[in-house]
């Protein structure tokens, strides 16, 4: 790719993340990083006038996510680095493309290659691999969502990367919604009870979703009229067309639990409306990045 892209626009154009949260992320890196002497092996073996030429080179196939966050690295340590971004978050890259090139104080590259590889390594993996499940769903309206999975103070960019993938979000915390999963309907006596106070705590913005193992369950939520969307978990194929067939458009129907890329594709054609899938953010593969130094 030979378009030349300003360092600000590239975040996926469809897909928000905060600035505050780069800003948050990048500096509690370089924080674990340089801890309280800095990058003492730079510091004692190049001069601090010397400038470095840098590309960051994907090494695999895939679809690139973590950019933004490169960029603030390198921009942190130092005022005098130039970049010049090849591509933006989302888009998918062949092997040996140059996706950032990057010029200024060798210093400030040398330190900040580790962080930025880390970034752009995990998230474009989310994406990656975000982007593999959607592939399977191709000519269907099956979305495929992320979970809670996530790596501790890392889920905004975790679920950013997945809709850079072509994914969709599930909710982002406790706050967001109501999800009653089988201990709440343990603990609150049952399904019409559980529903009858969600529903009557909640405003009329906030959704409700409950988990269900057994058909038997689903006909019972239908039956209270209180759920938005129930969450099919475990069931199998035959089960699912099923439930499909029972709920006739009453609700949103999401598949969860043992959702993978081998079985994606059938799911997609029982009729369900999503799949969530924690193994987007907690299995995927670190996709491989690497920065050249062109001396």
């Amino acid at each position: 790719m030979t378009e030349i892209l300003d360092p600000a626009e590239l975040l996926h154009p469809d897909a928000f993340l905060s600035p505050l949260a780069i800003d948050e992320a990048v500096v509690r890196a370089l924080d674990e990083d340089l801890g309280r002497a800095g990058d003492v092996t730079s510091i004692a073996t190049i001069p601090s006038d010397v400038r470095a030429h840098a590309v960051l080179v994907a090494r695999q196939a895939g679809v690139i996510a973590g950019l933004p966050l490169a960029v603030a690295v390198f921009q942190r340590l130092s005022a005098n680095i130039d970049i010049q971004a090849h591509v933006r978050d989302g888009n998918a890259v062949a092997k040996g493309v140059h996706v950032l090139t990057i010029s200024g104080p060798a210093r400030a590259v040398l330190t900040g290659e580790r962080t930025a590889l880390n970034f752009v390594g995990r998230l474009s993996g989310v994406a990656t691999l975000t982007a593999d499940y959607v592939r399977h769903t191709t000519g269907t309206k099956l979305r495929v969502c992320d979970t809670r999975k996530t790596t501790p103070g890392l889920r905004a960019l975790e679920k950013y990367a997945v809709r850079c993938g072509g994914g969709f979000n599930h909710r982002f915390g406790l706050d967001d919604a109501i999800l009653i999963k089988d201990n709440h309907i343990a603990v609150a006596g049952g399904v019409k009870a559980v529903l009858e106070r969600a529903r009557a705590h909640v405003g009329h913005l906030i959704k409700i979703e409950i988990e269900v193992d057994t058909l038997d369950q689903l006909r019972e939520v239908l039956a209270t009229g209180l759920a938005d969307v129930v969450m099919l978990d475990n069931m199998d194929i035959p089960t699912l067309r099923e439930a499909v067939a029972i709920t006739a458009g009453r609700v949103v129907l999401e598949v969860s639990g043992g959702v993978t890329q081998s079985s994606i594709a059938e799911i997609a054609t029982t009729g369900v409306d999503y799949v969530s899938s924690g193994a987007l953010t907690h299995s995927a593969p670190n996709f491989d990045v690497a920065l050249d130094i062109d001396t």
